[in-house]
C-alpha cells in the first residue's frame, strides 16, 4: 500500500514549477475577473434588478467566457485561430471555476453580494489568485500540463 502513496508523491518545494503555475494563474486571474468584475459592475451600476444568486452565477459564467478570449487572444499569435481556440477551450476548467468560486464567496461575505468596493477587489483577487494555484502547481508537476 505504501508504493502507490509514494509513486503519487511530488516535490511541491520546485521554484521553477511555482514560478511558472503563478505566472499562469495569474494569466487567468486576469481573464477571469474581466468578465466577472465587469458583470458585477453593471448590475451595480444599472437599474437592473436581479437576485444575488443570479449575478454571481452570469458573473461565473461570464468570467469562464474572458478567460477563453483572452487565452485565444494571446495564442493567436504562436498558432492559428482554430488551433488557439481549442488549446484555450482544453484549459483547467476545475482551475478556472474555483478561481471564480472563491472571488465570488469573498464578494458575498465581506460585501453581502454583487458590489464592488474599491477594499474588496485586492481581497477578491487575492483569493481568485491563491485557491486554484496549488491545483495548478500539481497538474504543471505531475501532468505536465499548464492550465495555459
Amino acid at each position: 500500500m505504501s508504493n502507490i502513496f509514494e509513486k503519487i508523491q511530488i516535490d511541491w518545494m520546485c521554484k521553477d514549477t511555482w514560478r511558472r503555475a503563478s505566472y499562469n494563474t495569474l494569466w487567468c486571474l486576469v481573464g477571469c475577473s474581466i468578465g466577472d468584475m465587469g458583470t458585477i459592475a453593471f448590475f451595480q451600476f444599472s437599474n437592473f434588478q436581479w437576485s444575488t444568486f443570479n449575478i454571481m452565477c452570469l458573473a461565473i459564467f461570464n468570467g469562464l467566457i474572458t478567460s477563453i478570449i483572452l487565452e485565444t487572444i494571446i495564442l493567436l499569435r504562436q498558432m492559428s485561430f482554430e488551433l488557439a481556440l481549442k488549446t484555450a477551450l482544453g484549459m483547467s476548467l476545475l482551475s478556472m471555476i474555483s478561481m471564480e468560486l472563491a472571488m465570488n464567496l469573498v464578494d458575498v461575505w465581506l460585501t453581502g453580494g454583487a458590489q464592488l468596493k474599491l477594499w474588496v477587489i485586492p481581497i477578491m483577487l487575492l483569493a481568485g489568485f491563491i485557491t486554484p494555484l496549488p491545483y495548478n502547481y500539481w497538474r504543471l508537476k505531475v501532468l505536465g500540463k499548464a492550465c495555459h
